[in-house]
């Protein structure tokens, strides 16, 4: 079975860009325009999630909020989390790690990068 990563932007390009590099390259992608539907979509979801890749900047939750929430539940605590966000000032990484983030890329992104990145934190 395909490993399944949730995508939460609340751009619709550029979710449907990380859902089609993603979904290429084999993996099962389940998309969330902010951080409230995405987790609400993480907590419905019968099936294990393998990777969590958010935006920081959304309505409703942000991503560093989404971060310290999914974290602070038993099922998220050790699941990996990227950042695909516009931020890249060294106080915003430092808030990511902080909050739990595994990770930091910076948009615009790479296709191959994202998938660089993304294979050597789930295979």
């Amino acid at each position: 079975m395909a490993k399944i990563i949730l995508a939460v932007d609340d751009s619709t390009s550029i979710r449907q860009m990380v859902a089609f590099t993603l979904k290429s390259a084999g993996y099962s992608v389940i998309e969330a325009a902010d951080g409230q539907e995405g987790l609400d979509k993480a907590n419905s979801s019968n099936d294990t999630i393998s990777l969590i890749l958010t935006d920081q900047n959304m309505p409703k939750i942000d991503g560093l909020t989404l971060i310290k929430t999914l974290r602070g539940q038993s099922k998220f605590a050790s699941t990996p989390i990227l950042m695909l966000t516009t931020e890249s000032s060294d106080d915003m990484k430092a808030q990511g790690k902080a909050a739990g983030a595994t990770g930091w890329l910076v948009k615009p992104f790479d296709p191959h990068k994202l998938l660089e990145v993304v294979k050597k934190v789930i295979g």
